[in-house]
C-alpha cells in the first residue's frame, strides 16, 4: 500500500522592526500589510503594551492569532507575532530573567516550522554594549538547546550587528557598535553552528540595506545598513526558495524583510 504524498505548502514569513507599533499604523502600516500579505509576520520595538493597541485593526486585516510580548517598561522595546492561522503552540521569552523583562523574544510553533521574532539590544554605550554581549551569549545557548527539540526553526528579527562589509554602506566603521569585529564574530559563530543566512544564502552579491539613520537624508542617499535578518536552522535548507528586503517600505526607520518557505 503506498502511503499518500504530504502536500507541501508555500508559507510567506516576514519581520520588520516597527520602531513603535502606534506610530507605524498612522503611517499606513496596515495597508501595508494586506497588501504584502504575509502568512506569518514577526514584529520587533513595539514599544506598547497590548491594551495600548486596537487588536481588531489586525484582525480585520486577516490576522485573527496575534501575540503580544511586551517589555516591563512602557514605550520601550517589545516583539510580537502576528498569524493567519493559530499556531499549536506560543512561546513568550526565554525564561532567562535579564533577557525576558525587555520583551525580546516569542515564538510560534506550526506544523512543519517554527517562527521566532527576535529583538537583541544595541550597544548604545558602554552598559548597553555590555548587557548586549551578555544576551548574545545566553541567547546562543538558549538555541542550541531550542535546537535539539525543535530542529526546524527561523529566527527572524533585528540583530543589530552589520555582518560582512557587503552589509554597510560605509565598511571602515569598524569601531561603532553594529558593526564592531566582537559582534561581527558572534553573528558568524551563530550563523556558524548551524543556521542560515536566508537573505545572502539567496542573494550572495547583493547588497540591500534595512536601516538607515534619521539623520543626514540617509535614507534618501542609501547609506544603510542589513541589521535584520531571517535566520534557518541548517534542516530547512531545501526549503528556502526567496528572501528579499522590502525596501518601498517606510514606516518605520528600518524596512520589513520577508522569507519564503516551502513546507
Amino acid at each position: 500500500m503506498r502511503l499518500p504524498l504530504l502536500r507541501k505548502i508555500n508559507m510567506k514569513i516576514a519581520s520588520y522592526n516597527v520602531n513603535g507599533i502606534r506610530a507605524a499604523l498612522k503611517k499606513g502600516f496596515i495597508d501595508w500589510l494586506v497588501a504584502t500579505d504575509p502568512d506569518v509576520i514577526c514584529l520587533q520595538e513595539i514599544k506598547a503594551q497590548e491594551d495600548q493597541i486596537d487588536l481588531s485593526l489586525f484582525k480585520d486585516a486577516g490576522y485573527e492569532f496575534n501575540y503580544w510580548f511586551s517589555a516591563q517598561k512602557k514605550g520601550y522595546s517589545g516583539v510580537a507575532i502576528l498569524s493567519k492561522t493559530q499556531p499549536n503552540h506560543v512561546e513568550f521569552g526565554t525564561g532567562i530573567e535579564s533577557m525576558d523583562f525587555e520583551g525580546r523574544n516569542i515564538r510560534a510553533d506550526f506544523d512543519n516550522v517554527s517562527v521566532m521574532s527576535l529583538y537583541l539590544p544595541s550597544g548604545t554605550n558602554d552598559a548597553r554594549l555590555s548587557h548586549k554581549f551578555e544576551y548574545m551569549d545566553m541567547f546562543q545557548n538558549y538555541i542550541n538547546e531550542l535546537r535539539k527539540d525543535i530542529p526546524n526553526l527561523v529566527i527572524c528579527g533585528d540583530y543589530n550587528i552589520c555582518h560582512q562589509e557587503i552589509d554597510i554602506h560605509n565598511p571602515k566603521m569598524k569601531g561603532v557598535s553594529g558593526f564592531l569585529p566582537e559582534e561581527r564574530e558572534w553573528l558568524g559563530n551563530f550563523i556558524q553552528s548551524g543556521l542560515i543566512d536566508s537573505f545572502r544564502y539567496l542573494n550572495p552579491e547583493l547588497q540591500k540595506f534595512s536601516w538607515w539613520s534619521y539623520r543626514a537624508n540617509a535614507r534618501a542617499n542609501n547609506k544603510g545598513w542589513r541589521l535584520d535578518y531571517a535566520l534557518a536552522t541548517e534542516p530547512l535548507q531545501e526549503n528556502l526558495k526567496r528572501s528579499v528586503i522590502l525596501t518601498e517600505a517606510v514606516h518605520s526607520d528600518h524596512c520589513p524583510i520577508m522569507l519564503e518557505l516551502e513546507v
